[in-house]
């Protein structure tokens, strides 16, 4: 099993690996030519974009700056738009549906690590060459249609948020929301039916 299979598939796997770190740096000039691009090259945006993100619907906007590890992790639904200053650290995938709405500052997170130092740091005596001092898994995390969410949110790993959802702003979401509902807070839960 390759370390990209080893990543998408949520087991420890080594960053370092060169066609991991390969596609980093693909990702990394793709976001510097984005960030820095004159807003209105409409065409140029689009096809930085088609390069970086694994899949992307028609009339998708994002704002720049953007950032992301690899882009190709990403997959974003027809007509949503994803405000500027949003991270996305897809170790592995992120799924946003249709018609979302991504306020400034949003975080979505996929990188685990072990909770405990000692189970995070390997030892010098555990390490090789050409691999991180860090042990890393990853989780997936998938966003419904017609979702909002709010400015400066953070996604934790694993979270599945449902259809037509309002996440608050400020909100540090860690567990999965079911559709229909107004959920915020730190952590975010679920406030009423909508």
């Amino acid at each position: 099993m390759t370390e990209k299979e080893k990543m998408l598939a949520g087991q420890l796997y080594n960053t370092l690996d060169p066609t991991l770190i390969a596609q980093y740096h693909k990702a990394r000039k793709l976001i510097k030519a984005y960030n820095i691009l004159d807003s209105e090259n409409m065409d140029e945006r689009k096809t930085i974009l088609s390069n970086l993100l694994g899949n992307m619907g028609k009339n998708v906007w994002i704002e720049a700056p953007f950032y992301c590890d690899y882009g190709e992790n990403i997959h974003i639904g027809e007509e949503t738009f994803v405000n500027m200053n949003c991270t996305f650290l897809d170790d592995n995938l992120i799924k946003i549906g249709k018609n979302g709405l991504i306020a400034p500052g949003v975080h979505i997170y996929t990188a685990i690590h072990p909770l405990k130092a000692s189970d995070r740091i390997k030892n010098p005596s555990e390490r090789n060459d050409g691999e991180p001092i860090y042990r890393t898994a990853s989780k997936p995390v998938t966003i419904g249609d017609n979702v909002w969410i709010g400015g400066n949110v953070c996604i934790m790993p694993g979270v599945s948020i449902g259809d037509n959802v309002t996440i608050g702003a400020g909100s540090v979401v860690t567990k999965n929301i079911p559709s229909d509902v107004l959920a915020f807070g730190n952590p975010c839960k679920v406030i009423r039916n909508i």
